[in-house]
């Protein structure tokens, strides 16, 4: 028997629309729904998200991942195409995929390294290189001189249109004295520097991932939208279904983040489910947070 709309749980609502759209590319999912008052910013997914799929096929991984209708990826290696940028620009440009940023080493950033560094991503058309981490951010002295290493890299990368940045775990919320090493990195650097708030890690540490956003205006150009299940809530960790208060945290990113990608990752598979079917979850549910804006 037929089941109508209206009889259908939201949870049921996007998990159909995620299967039409892994099965068919259906539109569906894969059309803009950002409302009057969402921030204007394209949506990307963190590649680490189906790393197994990547690491099988990296090709298809893409293909799928443009078929769901993302408009850019944000990348955690690069698989047959580590030395190889133009390859993977000419299979993006095929696939009609953006690069929203990348996630590298520090050691990428100094030295002889940089200007190779800059070379490849700039072939890629990748504008933003982030560090997901390095142990020196939690140590009182080493990280002063890891702020500065970022300070040299943006004022150098500058130049050349590209910027660099951190990202937060859990971790950076730690204090040291009356702050937290995340806000003391914010201090140290300069606006050039991007700060790429992971919004599931800075609520699951406690803060207000929001209020994060605002107290530093401008260098949220990048963020992580990470369903996330805080302690004690309820829930399941897809965009949506979560316990993240993301209108408050998409109104920062639009208000003051100056945000150009909202970039999705997925590090909890809820229900045992294929990780490229709760992206697919995680963008719908993202996208009509979004159209209700």
């Amino acid at each position: 028997m037929a089941i109508g709309l209206h009889n259908l749980s939201r949870r049921e609502m996007l998990k159909a629309a995620a299967a039409g759209a892994l099965a068919l590319g259906m539109p569906g999912v894969a059309a803009s729904a950002q409302g009057k008052g969402a921030p204007k910013a394209g949506i990307a997914l963190q590649l680490y998200s189906i790393r197994n799929d990547c690491a099988a096929d990296f090709d298809a991984a893409l293909a799928k991942v443009a078929e769901l209708g993302f408009d850019a990826v944000e990348f955690a290696g690069y698989h047959k195409y580590q030395n190889d940028a133009a390859g993977l620009r000419k299979t993006l440009d095929k696939l009609n995929l953006k690069v929203a940023g990348t996630h590298i080493g520090t050691a990428a950033l100094v030295g002889d390294a940089l200007p190779k560094t800059i070379e490849f991503h700039k072939t890629l058309g990748c504008k933003y290189l982030i560090v997901p981490g390095d142990g020196r951010f939690y140590q009182p002295d080493a990280s002063k001189e890891l702020a500065e290493i970022f300070n040299k890299a943006a004022e150098h990368l500058k130049t050349v249109g590209m910027k660099t940045g951190y990202h937060n775990h859990t971790r950076e919320f730690q204090k040291d004295g009356d702050k937290t090493y995340w806000e003391l990195f914010a201090e140290r650097t300069t606006s050039d520097v991007v700060l790429q708030q992971d919004v599931g890690w800075t609520a699951a540490a406690g803060y207000d991932p929001a209020a994060m956003i605002r107290k530093y205006p401008g260098r949220s150009q990048i963020i992580h939208c990470k369903p996330t299940i805080v302690a004690g809530d309820k829930g399941r960790a897809i965009l949506g279904e979560d316990s993240v208060k993301w209108v408050p945290v998409l109104e920062a990113c639009r208000d003051v983040g100056g945000t150009e990608w909202l970039t999705i990752e997925q590090e909890a598979y809820p229900d045992r489910m294929p990780p490229m079917e709760c992206v697919a979850l995680s963008l719908a549910g993202l996208k009509e947070i979004l159209a209700s804006m």
